[in-house]
């Protein structure tokens, strides 16, 4: 099966009813083992790559990644295709609660017209590579003035193996509350989708947004490599 096929075989009324209810929503795998493997050895090859981040050098956290360069690697290009729609129906969903005139197109490649129009020409999706001790500061992927509410994330390490720690974490701030803690544990070749910068919370008197940054904690033995998957292209 394709990765296309996999993805519109996914439980979408699941993941949008999680998105809804808790900021977030668990992929169950999209790659299997081979393609992990096969995205994990693209790392050292730097004529996919545009720019590399040393995150220490920047106060980012410890470790590094590698933003792609188009075109991108075919199973790069083909996730980023086949996610995209859904997420839009999700984001324009999203847009009604928040009272936000945006109306996300329905394709990728519409989308990614209007990010070049605005100046935002160079692609976002990324490997990150951690080893031991490494982690990454709590953040929000925002690289242009036009963003993508939604992004994914697709774990190529397996962590009954490669690592230990290393788990992905969000955090949403709440209006007049405390901080709300999420710490997700991924699957080898499943992920998670979750908000770039904020989302609508339904409360007593309707939806308010909630802000969400999104990082990884440290970790402890081994290493450990994501794809991330950004919509919107940069600055």
């Amino acid at each position: 099966m394709t990765v296309t096929r996999r993805v519109g075989a996914l439980q979408w009324p699941g993941i949008t009813q999680q998105l809804d209810s808790d900021g977030y929503a668990l992929l169950s795998p999209l790659l299997s083992a081979e393609e992990c493997e096969d995205l994990y050895s693209l790392y050292v090859d730097d004529r996919l790559f545009r720019s590399t981040i040393d995150m220490s050098r920047y106060n980012f956290g410890r470790g590094e990644y590698r933003y792609f360069r188009y075109p991108l690697p075919g199973i790069v290009s083909a996730l980023r295709e086949a996610l995209y729609p859904p997420l839009a129906e999700i984001a324009n969903d999203w847009a009604k609660h928040l009272r936000i005139e945006t109306r996300w197109p329905d394709t990728l490649g519409s989308f990614t017209k209007e990010c070049h129009e605005c100046g935002q020409t160079r692609p976002t999706p990324l490997l990150l590579r951690y080893g031991v001790d490494d982690y990454n500061c709590l953040h929000q992927d925002l690289y242009g003035e036009l963003h993508f509410p939604l992004q994914a994330v697709l774990m190529l390490s397996d962590p009954d193996r490669d690592f230990t720690g290393g788990e992905f974490v969000l955090v949403e701030k709440r209006p007049r509350m405390q901080s709300r803690p999420i710490v997700l544990n991924l699957a080898r070749g499943g992920g998670a989708i979750f908000p770039v910068r904020e989302r609508p919370r339904p409360g007593s008197r309707g939806y308010h947004r909630t802000r969400m940054r999104h990082g990884v904690s440290l970790v402890r033995s081994g290493n450990r490599m994501t794809l991330g998957i950004i919509f919107h292209d940069a600055s």
